[in-house]
């Protein structure tokens, strides 16, 4: 039995690093690819900032291609929509069935994926969907994963736990009402090593700065 290929939606951050590592260990799909949404203007990921030298670095480390999305800034959700319907369409060409999402429990996220995959021939897989937050946030460190905070909402989070390293003593520093895993935003993460990664990905920190509402804390290859 063929197994299906998946591109994984890649943030670079933890969360989609671990279901790298989820869908490994299960065998049930093939990744091929990470999708990644690129911020064109500053060649930065989308929303985490991270730089796109670094991203190739993740890529690299685990041994797959990067897809990358070019989004313009500002960016519509009419654009982004349709940048993201051109990539799916591509994978659909290549053979590609499953497109895969590091998302833990937001249900609307959850259905606004579903929704737009359908009929693209595309069927989505969320392999840490449900599980309890702060027991996966431990697996993940447990597991030897290493990743800096790289943005953090003040509005939810002091600003100083970024360029942080997503810890245990991060998580018992996190206030209450703060999901273990920033599931609500309220802070993204750069991963730099762990299971999924054939080689640590070097990273030293770089300047801290607040922009658009939020606090972003710059990585630099080391």
């Amino acid at each position: 039995m063929t197994v299906p290929k998946a591109l994984l939606s890649w943030s670079s951050g933890k969360d989609a690093a671990y279901a790298l590592h989820r869908l490994r260990q299960q065998g049930e799909v093939e990744v091929v690819g990470l999708l990644t949404t690129l911020n064109q203007a500053f060649d930065r990921v989308a929303m985490h900032g991270v730089r796109e030298v670094l991203l190739e670095a993740q890529a690299e480390a685990a041994g797959l291609p990067l897809w990358k999305v070019p989004l313009p800034w500002p960016c519509s959700n009419e654009a982004y929509e349709a940048a993201m319907a051109g990539a799916c369409a591509r994978a659909a060409a290549e053979g590609i069935s499953v497109v895969a999402f590091g998302d833990l429990f937001l249900e609307d996220v959850r259905a606004y994926r579903e929704a737009r995959l359908a009929g693209t021939g595309l069927v989505p897989r969320f392999p840490l969907w449900g599980e309890d937050t702060a027991v996966l946030a431990g697996e993940m460190i447990g597991s030897g994963l290493k990743a800096t905070l790289v943005c953090v909402d003040p509005k939810a989070l002091d600003p100083g736990f970024a360029g942080r390293t997503f810890d245990a003593e991060l998580l018992s520093d996190l206030p209450p009402g703060v999901d273990p895993c920033g599931e609500r935003g309220e802070f993204h993460t750069f991963a730099s090593e762990g299971p999924m990664f054939a080689r640590p990905v070097p990273v030293a920190a770089g300047e801290v700065v607040a922009r658009n509402g939020f606090v972003f804390a710059d990585l630099v290859p080391a």
